[in-house]
């Protein structure tokens, strides 16, 4: 350096500026003579898994599992589908008529389609009423779109909420086979929305030209004149009280001759290790286990979500319709989650989005309430009500952020949800789930087959229950 320059830059030469020199080891030189201490790789996709964990799991060893049930008699409710061209050109969809009650196993597309041309499309307004209850009934509608509100004068005069209809269910079709059908209950939108009218002389008229549809609505009209227990089922005549002896009624329990069957369904993947790997690099940890455990993880947590999303026997698509209901106003509230529970015996358990929790939480917030506790596994887990509400990511939240709370009662003993799986399968290497060397191929890849065997049945329809349209956004106060 230049004379000017350490003129101008004293500091450059003064001892007091420079660091003084190390008088031991380095930690940077140390380093290169330790061993350093590693964790197991982490996974933030592991979640918590509650429906695996409390799921009772039944050993299908054949492989299926058949459902026995009483014969039903009363027909579930399904909902329809429709399709939209634009704001006026709305039409159902000809099949899915088949979901309402009145045209189940009815067969002939033909008719179905001219059934369904017939129905027109009206715009409601936000506080109309539909119909009011002991009208006569004139139409049959479907819901396109919007929220309405059943409802009916209370004892004292005062307005009665029975229920929420949304979209794709049907009001008015119930009223087939009955002489001069009056409405039980009134409708109001709370929403706008479109609905889907059919007045009841266009359909006459078309069934006097259908004999087919006319056999199929006769039919179903002697059906619903048989006796049935309060669950829909045939019922069986007993008598009780009586004295002396009188000649007792005589029955038996009838069986459905087509009951569900359910195949254990899998998830799979092949795991590669290089042989290079396997053999040198495992010291502190085994590289092979390592990868096997990864695996593993993320084939559980694939099947957490298709015992929930699944359409052939997830909850969310095997539930029955009737099991579900619509939140009153948007949000869950307590009153929404006392209606899921009052439609089961021994609810076992909730499960929700972690987001949908948040939402009940605020709700309960602003009434004051404070939700319990109940130990589970050593886990203190929020309940209502003492059942506890599980969280669980994989149910989804749609675009509109609404998902969906479910309601499980469980267990064979409880004619309840049950897990499905096999054990003792070959190369097994947990409950359901087995290991297959699969060789070493000409890259000198060694690979594994992973298999995981699992299925869900839902013993009797009122096992499971969901609140449906569940909003999960913070309101504004």
């Amino acid at each position: 350096m230049s004379a000017p320059e350490s003129a101008a830059n004293p500091a450059v030469d003064d001892p007091a500026t420079t660091a003084p020199p190390f008088t031991s080891l380095s930690t940077q030189a140390a380093r290169q003579l330790t061993t350093t201490t590693k964790s197991e790789p982490q996974m933030q996709a592991i979640t918590s898994r509650w429906l695996l964990k409390t799921l009772p799991w039944v050993d299908v060893r054949g492989g299926t599992y058949r459902v026995n049930r009483r014969l039903q008699l009363r027909i579930g409710r399904g909902r329809v589908q429709f399709e939209q061209n634009g704001a006026d050109d709305v039409k159902v969809i000809p099949q899915t008529l088949t979901e309402l009650p009145v045209l189940r196993g009815y067969r002939d597309t033909e008719v179905l389609k001219e059934v369904a041309a017939r129905f027109q499309v009206r715009e409601v307004r936000a506080g109309q009423v539909l119909f009011e209850a002991g009208q006569p009934v004139t139409e049959a509608y479907l819901v396109v779109h919007g929220r309405f509100t059943r409802f009916t004068a209370g004892k004292y005069g005062e307005e009665e909420v029975i229920g929420v209809v949304t979209d794709g269910e049907g009001m008015g079709d119930e009223a087939v086979g009955r002489a001069d059908p009056l409405w039980l209950t009134s409708v109001r939108a709370e929403t706008a929305g479109i609905v889907l009218a059919l007045p009841w002389d266009t359909l006459r008229e078309h069934v006097d030209r259908a004999p087919s549809l006319a056999a199929h609505l006769a039919a179903y009209a002697e059906q619903q004149s048989k006796p049935v227990n309060r669950k829909g089922e045939a019922d069986v005549p007993v008598q009780a009280g009586h004295v002396g002896e009188p000649m007792l009624s005589g029955g038996f329990v009838d069986y459905e001759l087509a009951p569900r069957e359910y195949e254990l369904s899998l998830t799979q993947t092949v795991l590669r290790v290089h042989t290079r790997v396997a053999d040198l690099y495992n010291d502190p940890m085994n590289q092979t286990e390592q990868q096997l455990r990864l695996t593993i993880e993320e084939i559980r947590e694939r099947q957490e979500w298709e015992l929930v999303n699944n359409r052939e026997f997830g909850l969310l698509h095997s539930t029955a319709y009737d099991q579900r209901i619509s939140t009153f106003a948007g949000p869950p509230t307590p009153d929404d989650l006392d209606e899921l529970l009052s439609m089961r015996r021994k609810t076992r358990l909730f499960l929700a989005h972690p987001k949908a929790i948040a939402a009940f939480f605020r709700q309960c917030n602003r009434r004051g309430l404070v939700p319990g506790t109940v130990n589970v596994e050593g886990h203190e887990v929020p309940a209502w009500r003492g059942v506890p509400l599980f969280p669980c990511s994989k149910i989804p939240i749609g675009p509109q952020h609404s998902t969906s709370i479910i309601a499980l009662r469980t267990g064979e003993a409880d004619q309840g949800v049950v897990g499905l799986y096999q054990t003792g399968i070959p190369e097994e290497y947990q409950p359901g789930l087995n290991v297959r060397f699969m060789g070493i191929d000409d890259t000198a890849i060694l690979r594994y087959l992973v298999t995981a065997y699992y299925s869900l049945a839902i013993l009797v329809p009122d096992a499971a229950g969901i609140l449906e349209n569940v909003q999960i956004g913070r309101t504004a106060d």
